[in-house]
């Protein structure tokens, strides 16, 4: 079956930088755009970035446009997001995200927490 399974988050300061990841299993991992999303407590989930199947179109949020960065690794099944930078709004849950078969499938969510 479809598993989506995120790493990499945590505490950070402002101004910082984190690394996450997102392994996937189940699926045709190149034949998929991929996405981010994330949501902060009592808001909706937003999309922050998404890549094509083969790497070659990016788009972003503007909020994070300039200190985002979405890339994939096809010979891993992984989809990574670069953050730098980072503020304090950007504290979230953050989601991996593939569309299969017509069904929205997601990970377990890592948290980011920007704070001082």
């Amino acid at each position: 079956q479809v598993q989506l399974v995120e790493s990499g988050g945590g505490l950070v300061q402002p101004g910082g930088s984190l690394r996450l990841s997102c392994a996937a299993s189940g699926f045709t991992f190149s034949n998929y755009a991929m996405s981010w999303y994330r949501q902060a407590p009592g808001k909706e989930r937003e999309l922050v970035a998404a890549i094509t199947s083969a790497g070659g179109i990016t788009n972003y949020a503007d909020s994070v446009k300039g200190r985002f960065t979405i890339s994939r690794d096809n010979a891993k099944n992984t989809v990574y997001l670069q953050m730098n930078s980072l503020k304090p709004e950007d504290t979230a849950v953050y989601f991996c995200n593939a569309r299969t078969s017509g069904v929205n499938r997601w990970g377990q969510g890592t948290q980011v927490t920007v704070s001082s």
